[in-house]
C-alpha cells in the first residue's frame, strides 16, 4: 500500500505535458468506468468485461466527428487487474488512434473479499475497496493534406501546407485513484501526463511558451445507489473535468433508474452537460454580443442480459448557436467473461 501510494502522488507532483487523448462523451454510464478512470479495471469482479462503443455526431454534415473504442479489463488475483483500450477518433481532416495498457492494484478492507459475478454490485455484495491505478499508451496523430491546393487562387498559399498525409506519434499516461463499495463510489483521475505538444500544425499554435503547454485533464466522479425492496434501485452520480491548458471546466449531472430481471436488469437514465464556459458570439438579428455554454443532454437506456450489455444514448445540444441538427448518436455493445469467485483475507 505505502509503494503504490508513493508512485500515485508522484505522478501529481511531476511536471510532466501530454495530448488530449480520448475525449469523455456518456460511454461511461454504460458500466464502463474504466474508459475514464484507469483505477476501475478489474473492480469487483470475477472475471473480466469487454466493451466496444461506436459514437457518430452531425449526420447531417460531411466529414463529421466520429469516435470508435474497444475496451476489456480482467480481475487477475487478489489485488490486481488490467486492461486493455483502443481508439479511433477522427473530425475533419484530423483523427488520432491510440491504444492503452492499464495496471490496477486494488486494497480490500473486507475481512472476506466475494467477488462479484455481475460486472456491478447488488446490496448483498461486501465490498469496501481502495483502488490505484496507471495506463501508458501510444498515441498518433493525423493531418490529411492530400486534398489540400495550396496554389488554389481562391486561397493565399499558406507554408504550413505539405498537400501530404502528416503523422506524428508520442506516449501518453494516465493515474487515478478510487474508492468503492456496494453502494457509493468515488474517483480522480489525471489525465495526459507526457510530453509537450508536436508541431504538426505550426509553431506558434499557442500563445504561450510550448515548454509550458500541458494537456492535462482533471476528472473527478462521485455517485450512491438507492436500493429498495422491489426489484427498482436509482443511481444519481456527478462527474466534474477541467483542463489545465484552456481552463474549461464542466460537470455532469446524471440519474439512473435499473430494474432487475431474473437474467439480467433494464435500466434508463438522463445525463446533462453544463460547461461552466462560455463563447461569444453576435446575434444577427440585434447585432449584440451574446455568451452561450456547451449544454447537452442525454437520454439513455440499456439492457444487460445474462452475460451480453446493449446500450443506446442520444445527445441534443442546447443553444442558439448549433453547427448541425444531427444530433449525437452512440451504441455500446458489451460482453462479460465470469469465472468462480475468490474468497481471501486481502488486506
Amino acid at each position: 500500500m505505502r509503494i503504490a501510494l508513493i508512485i500515485f502522488f508522484s505522478f501529481f507532483i511531476f511536471k510532466n505535458k501530454a495530448q488530449e487523448g480520448i475525449p469523455i462523451y456518456f460511454d461511461y454510464l454504460t458500466e464502463n468506468y474504466y474508459l475514464v478512470h484507469p483505477s476501475m479495471a478489474g473492480v469487483n469482479l470475477v472475471g473480466g468485461k469487454i466493451r466496444t462503443t461506436v459514437r457518430k455526431q452531425w449526420f447531417d454534415q460531411v466529414e463529421a466527428p466520429n469516435l470508435q473504442t474497444l475496451t476489456a479489463d480482467l480481475r487477475v488475483s487478489e489485488r490486481s487487474g488490467v486492461g486493455i483500450t483502443v481508439f479511433n477518433d477522427q473530425n475533419g481532416y484530423h483523427s488520432q488512434k491510440g491504444a492503452y495498457l492499464t495496471y490496477a492494484h486494488h486494497i480490500n478492507f473486507a475481512d472476506d473479499l466475494v467477488l462479484s459475478k455481475r460486472p456491478y454490485p447488488s446490496k448483498d455484495d461486501e465490498i469496501d475497496q481502495l483502488s490505484f491505478g496507471i495506463s501508458i499508451g501510444g498515441i498518433q496523430n493525423s493531418l490529411d493534406q492530400t486534398t489540400f491546393d495550396p496554389l488554389d487562387q481562391n486561397f493565399v498559399p499558406d507554408p504550413l501546407i505539405s498537400g501530404l498525409m502528416e503523422n506524428t506519434g508520442y506516449f501518453n499516461m494516465d493515474v487515478g485513484i478510487s474508492y468503492v463499495s456496494n453502494k457509493y463510489y468515488a474517483h480522480l483521475t489525471v489525465k495526459n501526463l507526457l510530453f509537450s505538444p508536436h508541431n504538426m500544425y505550426g509553431d506558434f499554435e499557442y500563445s504561450y511558451p510550448r515548454d509550458r503547454t500541458s494537456f492535462k485533464r482533471f476528472v473527478a466522479s462521485l455517485g450512491y445507489v438507492f436500493y429498495t425492496e422491489t426489484p427498482w434501485s436509482f443511481e444519481p452520480s456527478v462527474l466534474f473535468q477541467v483542463s489545465e491548458l484552456t481552463k474549461e471546466k464542466s460537470i455532469d449531472t446524471n440519474f439512473k433508474a435499473y430494474y432487475k430481471l431474473r437474467s439480467g436488469r433494464l435500466w434508463a437514465g438522463l445525463a446533462f452537460r453544463n460547461s461552466l464556459e462560455g463563447a461569444e458570439f453576435v446575434d444577427v438579428s440585434t447585432g449584440q454580443i451574446k455568451e452561450q455554454t456547451l449544454q447537452l443532454i442525454t437520454p439513455l437506456f440499456g439492457i444487460d442480459y445474462k452475460d451480453f450489455v446493449f446500450s443506446y444514448n442520444y445527445s441534443y445540444q442546447f443553444g442558439d448557436i448549433n453547427f448541425g441538427s444531427g444530433g449525437f448518436h452512440q451504441i455500446t455493445l458489451g460482453f462479460n467473461i465470469l469465472r468462480g469467485s475468490i474468497d481471501c483475507d486481502c488486506f
